[in-house]
């Protein structure tokens, strides 16, 4: 049973590990493009976006590397160690605060442009953006501080602390069961009943204003026309809603297991086929999932962000086949080296040549391309 828990816990971090770097690139490359401001989006909606990228990095980093494949990989080390344990867990518990409130922020943001229109010009503004993600930013952490305070070390060896378990006060002291009841609620509890509270009232103004403006162009103009003000609507409400829907679906079972455990009173599993150990740990692996999927939506949903992805693919395989066309270092005493050998290393140096060229051939057919390969971004792109 032991080696088969073992073997389930080691697939579970191989396939982790396996998509994190495809995770952290896909992040890197939407804070890159978004940062630049060329997507036709405002300001505004740019500095939400560009936060959400960077919470949901911090999120892979922390979450993913540290506590998941760090803990199981890295047996031992000094990962393991009390304190380093406990600011782990206090580290995730804060990251996975602020990715949540910055997509409630972003959709109160929405909610305020489309059905506040007295507030929208002073809210709906770049710096109003910036203070409410560094404030979101730092009460999340600071809410998140007494989890390093809940945990004990199992051993202790020459006078160093090693492992976390719960203190054996958590559940029995009424101060931490209040903040972890208090935790409960804030996250996720709270954002998801925000979301889907914001969305539906955003869905009944959208309908109504578009109603009331579809029948006054059509009384004006004699004719139902193409309305522009209604076309950049459209895009934002699409990038809206695939963004609180896609972390409403992937939160969906965490807020269900945890209204669960709390009512039956749940606190062990009994072996890894446990169905309780099978949900959460399902739950777990949904909500680290929606740390990536942002980006992909972005892709989807808008023509501006796919255009600049694909300049950043094209220039990126431009930037390394320049590279390799120019002479090696080691060749530029080419003249020590006969003929047959300077062919020979430039044939070896020709190979990443060609698999650029194909790669720039396969761009103009998908731009799907960069989660497989890492871009290489140019000076100019690198500008914010």
């Amino acid at each position: 049973m032991a080696a088969s828990a073992a073997a389930i816990l080691d697939k579970m971090a191989e396939r982790m590990a396996t998509s994190l770097h495809k995770t952290a690139a896909i992040n890197l490359v939407a804070i890159v493009i978004l940062s630049r401001g060329k997507c036709s989006l405002s300001k505004c909606i740019s500095v939400y976006l560009v936060g959400m990228a960077v919470a949901d990095l911090m999120v892979v980093i922390i979450s993913v590397i540290l506590k998941w494949i760090g803990m199981i990989y890295f047996r031992g080390s000094f990962l393991h160690i009390t304190p380093v344990c406990s600011c782990i867990t206090s580290l995730n518990a804060a990251v996975t605060v602020v990715s949540v409130w910055f997509t409630v922020a972003f959709t109160f943001d929405r909610f305020v442009a489309i059905c506040c229109e007295k507030l929208k010009n002073e809210y709906c503004t770049e710096r109003t953006a910036a203070v409410v993600l560094g404030t979101v930013s730092v009460l999340g952490c600071l809410q998140s501080v007494p989890w390093y305070f809940t945990l004990n070390p199992v051993y202790i060896v020459d006078n160093v602390p090693w492992f976390c378990e719960t203190k054996p006060s958590f559940r029995t002291s009424p101060a931490l069961a209040a903040y972890d009841m208090y935790h409960l609620i804030l996250t996720p509890c709270v954002p998801f009943c925000l979301i889907l509270l914001l969305n539906v009232l955003t869905v009944r103004r959208i309908l109504v204003s578009s109603r009331v403006r579809r029948a006054l162009r059509a009384r004006s103009n004699g004719e139902n026309q193409s309305d522009p003000e209604m076309e950049n609507r459209k895009k934002s409400i699409i990038l809206l809603f695939s963004i609180s829907g896609s972390f409403i679906l992937l939160w969906l079972t965490q807020v269900v297991f945890y209204i669960y455990v709390r009512i039956a009173d749940i606190q062990y599993y009994y072996s890894f086929s446990d169905p309780v150990y099978i949900t959460q740990q399902t739950a777990t692996m949904l909500q680290l999932l929606s740390s990536c999927t942002n980006t992909c939506i972005y892709v989807l949903t808008q023509n501006k962000f796919r255009k600049e992805l694909k300049n950043a693919i094209h220039h990126g395989c431009s930037n390394l086949t320049f590279r390799f066309l120019t002479a090696p270092p080691h060749l530029e005493s080419s003249r020590l080296l006969t003929n047959s050998q300077l062919d020979a290393s430039m044939q070896v140096y020709s190979l990443p040549m060609k698999l650029m060229t194909w790669l720039q051939e396969k761009v103009r057919y998908t731009t799907t391309l960069s989660i497989k390969i890492p871009g290489i971004f140019p000076a100019s792109l690198r500008q914010p």
